[in-house]
């Protein structure tokens, strides 16, 4: 039995490195996948264009908009001369938010007395307008603390900010440990999804059927190089992750692939049935598309599990890919201890349980 699958085995190898598009598709465009996408799908906000306008000349209005000036995130600054002119120019994306001062903001603040500055942001990218709002917070902050000192008024709240496993804010910190959960899975779904379907399209199936191999041992010998190909495209991902792109790695590398072997059994579980459903590789892939794409919206990668209501979070809890990013970035980001690992593996494990179960049912099935 284990000489009959180990032969399967060599040859699903043997058949994916002749492959050339199977080489590029498989091991090679990962990596530069992850490079790729790593500096493209950030959630940092650069070279934007501010407009101004004021009705204020004073000193105070013009030392508030120079420190929107100078900051490295605001590119370009667009003076309006009307009231008027802020719809259109947010409406044409001329400009990406407003700073509106009032004609009273310079002598307010020299009473002393509170004065309000409006920023009107486009709500079309809300999450490009939330980030904005948070950098002009902070400059806004920065302006009343000085102008508070320099008018010996005490400031009565202060913030100060210390943020934790990523303390440079760095985009890259963030993206790469969600991006090599995605592309790892994607890897195991391509290599499982297209083997027994591929093997349809060529007529070499019926090969397969009337040979000495059993429904099972075929469901091994096409697992098993799935999950070898899989973890060899990890690795490189993880060793191009901390070696080029400098991102981290703070956690235990033995129980990332320990649970990662686990995380790849449930996706080539969910692979196998996908392809022993479709009969060619253009279904297959099909297929694939139709479960990857919520898989991956629901996973956490865009927005956050906990924003979502209550009965999607919970459906949520049958989706790998939301498991192993939680264990992902917990390996990059903090040396997280066994316990994390072990409350999103187990359910990782149950889904590998049941897809391989429902994988082999249907190919008996089919084949039978």
């Amino acid at each position: 039995m284990f000489q009959r699958i180990w032969s399967l085995i060599i040859k699903e190898l043997l058949a994916s490195a002749r492959d050339p598009q199977t080489r590029w598709v498989v091991l090679f465009s990962p990596p530069f996948l992850l490079v790729f996408y790593a500096f493209a799908i950030t959630q940092e906000i650069s070279s934007v264009t501010l407009g101004v306008y004021t009705q204020d000349r004073g000193v105070e209005a013009r030392e508030l908009i120079s420190r929107f000036e100078g900051s490295p995130t605001f590119e370009e600054i667009l003076y309006l001369r009307r009231d008027a002119d802020i719809a259109a120019a947010i409406d044409s994306r001329s400009v990406d938010l407003v700073l509106r001062i009032g004609p009273d903001f310079s002598r307010q603040l020299e009473r002393g007395e509170p004065a309000n500055v409006q920023l009107i942001l486009d709500g079309r990218a809300s999450n490009a307008a939330q980030i904005l709002a948070g950098y002009s917070g902070r400059i806004v902050q920065d302006f009343n603390e000085d102008q508070a000192t320099a008018l010996g008024v005490p400031t009565l709240t202060k913030v100060v900010t210390r943020v934790w496993y990523n303390p440079n804010l760095d985009p890259l910190w963030s993206a790469v440990p969600a991006l090599f959960a995605v592309l790892t899975a994607i890897v195991g779904f391509m290599v499982s999804a297209l083997s027994i379907a591929r093997e349809r399209e060529l007529g070499t199936f019926e090969q397969l059927l009337v040979s000495p191999l059993r429904p099972t041992e075929i469901l091994i010998g096409k697992a098993v190089p799935a999950l070898m190909i899989a973890l060899a495209s990890a690795t490189a991902m993880l060793i191009l992750g901390w070696l080029v792109l400098d991102v981290p790695l703070r956690g235990s590398l033995l129980l990332l692939y320990a649970s990662m072997i686990i995380y790849l059994a449930a996706i080539i579980g969910i692979g196998l049935f996908i392809s022993s459903l479709a009969a060619t590789q253009q279904q297959a892939i099909i297929g694939l598309f139709i479960y990857m794409m919520p898989a991956v919206l629901l996973s956490g990668y865009a927005t956050p599990v906990a924003n979502m209501p209550d009965w999607l979070q919970a459906l949520n809890e049958s989706n790998p890919i939301m498991h192993f990013i939680v264990i992902s970035k917990a390996v990059y980001m903090k040396d997280a201890p066994a316990e994390l690992f072990f409350h999103h593996t187990w359910p990782m494990a149950v889904i590998a349980v049941v897809t391989l179960t429902a994988g082999a049912w249907l190919f008996r099935r089919r084949v039978s």
